[in-house]
């Protein structure tokens, strides 16, 4: 290409996918219009946490001491709604490359450069995102979309324009452009006539709030008068390490996280690392919210990739664990993820059984620690924890293990406790079910067991006819 082509304006045309691909954004992968501004607010927090990276060899790259962050900014009068952030920026050929092609991403190209280098690929593995694939979203509620970027360091700067046809324009910056975006990228979004809500304050911030509220980025929102105030809160609780937290930190996630007032009874942060990467922050409440009674049976811990908001319909625990509430981040899926794909994806299959299996685990090692806090668990959600017993075959043995029952006894009895009271020769395990434990107890049957010294559980949930119906039995006593 001759040096002139450098420096006056140049229409080019798209990849031919990338066509394809618009009409995809548009029609097929985002249901919801309003995650284009999630996925704008994403590519911004990935631009700032490579120049961070970046600046980790470079300094000077940070040199002018801008702070790191993303700026939203609604002009009613110009029907415009610009998202800028101050990371890495780009050049010419980046802009082509990043927003006219996408079989090769900015973001998984500076992995692969990573991977060459052999050094920090670590640090850098939370930068894997399909940069440039999301900013087409951004045509589903804008007809003309200007973008104007420098890049770190950088001298001089580029603007990007397109319609969303079938290729866009590259040319210098202008001076007054050029002095907007001293570092960084710039993206002025000319919305539709039926996407002019972005542009009210209270719905940018409903929207952060729900999809972008843990971006470690400050988000700022500029007001007409050119004020500009932070509406996101900036802190994924759930990356940062367990010794730097105090149960008032928990106790405030968990409201944000939530939106429940009651306190949690059991609270799980733990980072996995392996074949699969991702931060874990859940709790179990200690009141029954009311939407157990979905008979959807949904979960509701919220899915995050790398610190932004997928979905909190991700199914991420087994069903009976639907009472848990929090978060899980991974560093690995695609942002784009839709819901048909989560339920096939194998790694969020995988995400699922580890997951699964640490709660009962935890649950288990509460039950053994704190009795009072099990037992708080037990009461609000035993009768779902029990679903699992005639459900999940390959953890019935556990399952049962953590139930507690009210028998003829006393309250709160695990089967191990039942099992090691036996009476000699007693070599199954007795229980009587009924409507209520008043009509259970009154039942003549009960007198037989008496007489003999036997303990029968005494059961009164609606699911204890399903999962007794099975020929069940407890470390080689029979039910």
């Amino acid at each position: 290409m001759d040096g002139e082509s450098d420096t006056v304006a140049q229409t080019r045309p798209f990849q031919a996918e990338v066509a394809q691909l618009l009409h995809l954004m548009v029609h097929a992968v985002y249901s919801e219009t309003e995650v284009f501004l999630r996925e704008l607010v994403s590519n911004g927090s990935d631009a700032c946490d490579k120049l961070r990276y970046e600046a980790i060899a470079k300094p000077e790259l940070l040199a002018d001491g801008a702070a790191l962050l993303i700026r939203i900014k609604p002009d009613a009068t110009a029907g415009t709604l610009t998202i800028s952030d101050t990371g890495i920026g780009m050049d010419r050929a980046e802009l082509i490359d990043n927003l006219g092609t996408v079989a090769r991403s900015g973001t998984r190209a500076f992995i692969s450069q990573l991977a060459q280098a052999k050094a920090g690929a670590e640090q850098g593995s939370g930068l894997i995102g399909k940069f440039g694939v999301g900013f087409y979203s951004a045509f589903m509620v804008a007809d003309r979309i200007e973008v104007t970027s420098r890049r770190a360091g950088a001298s001089e700067a580029w603007v990007w324009r397109s319609s969303g046809g079938e290729g866009f324009e590259i040319a210098p910056a202008d001076e007054q452009q050029a002095a907007r975006v001293p570092r960084g990228t710039e993206i002025v979004l000319h919305l539709k006539p039926d996407a002019k809500r972005f542009l009210e304050s209270h719905e940018i911030e409903r929207v952060v709030k729900a999809y972008s509220d843990h971006i470690q980025f400050p988000i700022e929102l500029l007001d007409d008068k050119g004020e500009a105030r932070q509406i996101n809160a900036a802190s994924a609780l759930w990356q940062r390490p367990k010794a730097e937290l105090k149960p008032e930190d928990y106790a405030q996630a968990y409201r944000s996280i939530t939106g429940a007032f009651d306190e949690p009874a059991m609270t799980l942060h733990y980072r996995a690392e392996g074949r699969l990467s991702y931060a874990v922050l859940l709790f179990a409440p200690s009141t029954r919210p009311f939407d157990l009674l979905d008979t959807a049976r949904k979960g509701r811990v919220k899915l995050y990739v790398r610190r932004v908001y997928i979905t909190d319909d991700a199914d991420l625990l087994a069903p009976y664990l639907r009472f848990m509430r929090g978060v899980v981040d991974s560093e690995d899926l695609p942002l784009n993820i839709s819901r048909e794909m989560l339920q096939n994806d194998p790694q969020v299959a995988q995400i699922r059984k580890a997951l699964t299996g640490r709660v009962l685990s935890e649950l288990e090692t509460l039950a053994e620690k704190d009795a009072a806090a099990f037992e708080k668990i037990w009461d609000a959600f035993g009768s779902l924890i029990k679903e699992g017993i005639y459900e999940d075959f390959e953890r019935r043995d556990q399952l049962l293990g953590l139930a507690r029952f009210t028998t003829t006894t006393g309250s709160a009895r695990s089967l191990k406790q039942y099992v090691a009271d036996l009476r000699p020769n007693q070599t199954e395990i007795y229980y009587l079910a009924g409507e209520s434990l008043e009509r259970v107890k009154a039942n003549p049957k009960l007198e037989a067991a008496r007489a003999r010294g036997i303990e029968v559980l005494l059961l009164t949930d609606t699911v204890d006819a399903f999962w007794t119906a099975g020929s069940l039995g407890f470390e080689g006593r029979r039910l």
